[in-house]
């Protein structure tokens, strides 16, 4: 077993593990527990009852926090033309198409989202192997497969986060900052929750999110009560 850090273990104290917390009741916890020398990442994470080997239980989707991330979004556009001019006065980090699919290749993943206009996605399928297992390629399912690369690049750095499930039918995402006021969590945390019922695939039977934990970079998590995510819209 991996040894704890006293900080660690200061805050595993805190938590009761037999008891499941309401919503308010963990980000209060966390707020409690004592801080690490940087800002830490607030996480919820989801198991879910789905067989993501299925093509129709996958879940993936994007949701626009309330009150952001708390993190400066790195993106890059892959576009020419006005939509690559757009993007360039949107703020994107890097704009471009052959020269920035090479920098890929030549592995070049120094950032958080690709977006891509639906031209550019023949070539940009060049790449998928190294964009794709990153969660970093290019979909029309979240927003980032669009003629309007300003309007894409906005969202993302106001707020917007996307998910997806992984093997093991988990789901994890960064629901903002340590630093963040409780009410700014909880609200942030309750939009990623109604985001992920409200693309519960069709095919799901049984319990489509059997559990949900929420916890701070170098902490241990806080298991939240069903009510949570049985009881939203």
């Amino acid at each position: 077993m991996a040894k704890r850090s006293k900080r660690y273990n200061q805050a595993a104290e805190l938590v009761d593990s037999t008891k499941a917390y309401s919503l308010v009741e963990a980000v209060t916890l966390l707020k409690k527990f004592p801080a690490p020398k940087f800002d830490s990442t607030v996480t919820l994470s989801f198991a879910l009852g789905v067989d993501p080997r299925k093509s129709d239980q996958m879940v993936r989707g994007s949701v626009s926090l309330p009150h952001g991330t708390g993190k400066k979004v790195r993106v890059v556009v892959f576009a020419t033309g006005d939509a690559a001019k757009a993007a360039e006065a949107a703020g994107a980090d890097k704009v471009g198409m052959e020269d920035l699919i090479k920098e890929v290749q030549g592995g070049f993943t120094d950032f958080d989202v690709a977006i891509a206009t639906p031209d550019a996605m023949t070539e940009v399928r060049k790449i998928a192997r190294v964009l794709g297992p990153r969660g970093l390629m290019p979909n029309p399912k979240t927003g980032t497969v669009t003629n309007d690369t300003a309007k894409a690049i906005d969202a993302v750095k106001a707020g917007r986060i996307d998910y997806k499930i992984d093997k093991n039918a988990n789901v994890s995402a960064a629901i903002g900052k340590g630093s963040f006021d409780e009410t700014k969590l909880v609200e942030n945390a309750q939009a990623l929750v109604d985001s992920l019922i409200k693309g519960k695939p069709a095919s799901a039977k049984g319990n489509f999110i059997k559990a949900v934990t929420v916890a701070s970079s170098m902490n241990p998590g806080v298991k939240l009560e069903s009510s949570v995510f049985t009881t939203a819209v």
